[in-house]
């Protein structure tokens, strides 16, 4: 079993018409891959299991005020120095408030990465988004650069890269922005 645990750090500017600035945590998305131990014959790496959209946001515009489940999976391919592959998701609103739209949104990742023998990592991917109810795509296109540290026995991965959005939702982000991230593998 995978798991991924994405807790958004977001700070964002009028992003819904003269709104002012928020800073917080957005909505954490849990999910969990179950996996082969070993890639198949043809060396594919996957998994697939459940996606939980949990509540978890500090300001009601970081976030979407529901409780969600639905399906993710995820399928790569190493060769070499280059990683090749997608993740996917669909989440539903279950349960949250009643005052707040409901989700149903689609969540598409392909990525590829180049990692060097001293790992450093360069990527491109989209992480987009299909929302459903609103009948919008949100497509980020991110070219970002990672290098894998050490902190005594912990790996701790550092990321920065810009961030272009080809398109976005009404009233959403668009142009350029940039990204950084913390990432703490667990491996067994």
């Amino acid at each position: 079993m995978i798991s991924r645990t994405i807790v958004p750090v977001i700070w964002q500017d009028d992003i819904a018409g003269p709104s002012g600035s928020q800073f917080g945590i957005g909505d954490t998305t849990q999910s969990f891959f179950f996996s082969p131990k070993e890639p198949t014959a043809g060396g594919i790496i996957w998994g697939a299991g459940p996606a939980f959209l949990l509540p978890t946001a500090t300001d009601d515009l970081l976030g979407n005020g529901k409780f969600g489940i639905g399906p993710t999976a995820v399928v790569l391919k190493q060769e070499g120095p280059w990683t090749v592959g997608a993740l996917g998701n669909h989440i539903w609103s279950v349960a949250g408030e009643g005052d707040r739209p409901d989700v149903s949104s689609t969540f598409l990742q392909p990525f590829v990465s180049y990692t060097t023998s001293d790992a450093w990592t360069f990527t491109v991917n989209t992480e987009s988004t299909y929302d459903w109810k609103g009948e919008q795509w949100s497509v980020p296109i991110n070219l970002q650069v990672s290098k894998l540290v050490r902190f005594g026995k912990q790996p701790v991965s550092f990321t920065a890269g810009a961030r272009y959005w080809a398109a976005a939702l009404e009233n959403g982000t668009e142009g350029w922005g940039f990204r950084l991230a913390m990432t703490f593998p667990f491996p067994k």
